[in-house]
């Protein structure tokens, strides 16, 4: 059973909404989360609204409450033993319990970490007592790190077997082109039976941003989404909220295995004939980009029998309406 409290992630509140929206108990989706089932009972009681969970919302509410909590003011004699423990080499957690067992006063350990935090930006140095001082530390071993730690992750091996034959409209493959010295970011999108390719501009690499671009560029087709498949890679981390909002299913492909998303591979060797690794993607316009596109999505493939993209996925979807 999962030890400890943290607070839930906007990934987490995504896969909590499309795990209940399939009608799993709170104790399987306390499974697939790894966290206690209390944990998700207190979520869903304290975080939905009046049209019940939806993870946007939920997030908002958590953070909005967050926030007034770390704002509370801690008076000059609980600063003062926080600062005496500190220098100790305490813990903000053995702090904060040593306070919550000996004194009339509680306070989080969040919010002495936020002290903490203030003081140094103050130019304090409270945090040098810290045992890392500040930085991120990953235990090694519980799959916190790394590509391919993906909550949720489906497999490309529970991918309908229609996919891989290429004869229906609505299979998609994603991926991410990274500029010359990690400068720019462009998400690449190609459906599988037309070839018909989309190309978006993000600004950074996070798994919102790329998954917000991928809802963007396929929400006004959303009926000729079925499936999507990615490589491992953290940015698709956000796949549940993906899934959601376009009522899709989200596989993921076995890692180091690219001949698994072979289109997107191709693709993105076609779009690097415009766009090399040697150059910067940071500055590229989005008139630039669109003018790309539409290069690959009208000009005649073999492998389509010399018809273009463009013109198979407009033939397709009008026999799908």
């Amino acid at each position: 059973m999962p030890k400890g409290y943290h607070h839930l992630t906007y990934a987490q509140r995504s896969q909590i909404c499309i795990l209940k929206e399939r009608g799993d108990s709170k104790s399987r989706v306390a499974r697939s989360l790894a966290v206690h089932h209390s944990t998700i009972g207190r979520e869903l009681k304290r975080n939905k609204g009046g049209k019940g969970y939806r993870y946007l919302q939920a997030h908002e509410k958590a953070l909005s409450r967050r926030s007034v909590k770390a704002s509370t003011k801690i008076d000059v004699e609980i600063k003062a033993k926080i600062e005496d423990k500190l220098n100790k080499q305490w813990s903000p957690v053995q702090i904060s319990g040593w306070i919550k067992k000996h004194c009339k006063d509680s306070i989080s350990h969040q919010s002495i970490y936020g002290y903490i935090w203030k003081n140094k930006k103050q130019g304090g140095l409270l945090y040098k007592n810290l045992r890392h001082q500040g930085k991120k530390y990953y235990k090694q071993g519980k799959g916190l790190s790394g590509r391919g730690c993906i909550p949720n992750r489906v497999d490309i091996d529970q991918r309908p077997p229609i996919v891989e034959e290429k004869i229906r409209l609505g299979d998609w493959e994603v991926d991410t082109i990274i500029g010359a010295s990690h400068k720019g970011v462009m998400v690449s999108i190609v459906e599988r039976r037309s070839k018909l390719t989309k190309l978006v501009k993000v600004f950074n690499k996070t798994a919102e941003e790329v998954s917000r671009a991928i809802i963007n560029q396929l929400t006004p087709i959303k009926s000729f989404v079925h499936t999507i498949t990615a490589d491992n890679g953290k940015e698709f981390s956000l796949h549940a909220m993906v899934s959601i909002e376009l009522s899709s299913d989200f596989y993921f492909a076995k890692p180091y295995r690219s001949p698994e998303r072979g289109l997107n591979e191709h693709t993105n060797g076609l779009i690097r004939q415009y766009f090399p690794k040697t150059q910067s993607l940071q500055d590229i316009s989005v008139e630039e980009i669109k003018r790309v596109e539409n290069l690959l999505n009208n000009r005649p493939r073999k492998v389509l029998g010399f018809e273009t993209p463009s013109e198979v996925f407009d033939r397709l979807s009008a026999g799908m309406i």
